[in-house]
C-alpha cells in the first residue's frame, strides 16, 4: 500500500468536509441564517422570510435552510452563510431581504458569489 502524502490527506479532508457540511448527499447547498438576538434585532427574520419565499418561487427542493446563534460579529448582522457542495463556504454580512434574494438567485442558483456582500470565505478550521 502506498504511503499517503500531505496533498492526499488534504483532498480527503476537503471531500469529507463537503459531504458532512451539508449533511444531505442530495442537497446542492445549505444556507444558514444566523439568528442570535443580535441578528434578529438587525432583521434576520426578514432575511429568512425572503429566503424561504425565494426558494418557494424557484420551486427547488435541494437547498437546506438552517439557523444558528450569534457568530460574535454583532456589528455585521444580519449574517448568512452559504455552503455549496464542492465550494468554500461564503459568509455574507449586512443582509436584508433584497440582498438575500440576490444571493439566492445569483450565488446558490447560478454559482456567482456576490462579492460586495462578502464578509469572509472559508471555514473556521484551525490548523
Amino acid at each position: 500500500m502506498a504511503k499517503l502524502k500531505i496533498e492526499d490527506l488534504k483532498k480527503i479532508k476537503e471531500r469529507v468536509h463537503a459531504e458532512t457540511a451539508l449533511r444531505e448527499g442530495d442537497r446542492r447547498a445549505k444556507i444558514t441564517v444566523h439568528m442570535g438576538t443580535c441578528g434578529i434585532a438587525s432583521g434576520a427574520r426578514n432575511v429568512m422570510e425572503a429566503l424561504m419565499n425565494a426558494i418557494e418561487e424557484a420551486n427547488v427542493s435541494d437547498v437546506a435552510v438552517t439557523t444558528s446563534g450569534c457568530m460574535g460579529l454583532c456589528s455585521r448582522e444580519p449574517l448568512v452563510t452559504v455552503e455549496v457542495i464542492g465550494k468554500e463556504p461564503i459568509k455574507y454580512e449586512y443582509m436584508d431581504a433584497n440582498k438575500m434574494r440576490q444571493v439566492f438567485k445569483r450565488h446558490v442558483m447560478e454559482g456567482e458569489i456576490q462579492v460586495p456582500f462578502v464578509l469572509a470565505r472559508g471555514a473556521e478550521i484551525t490548523k
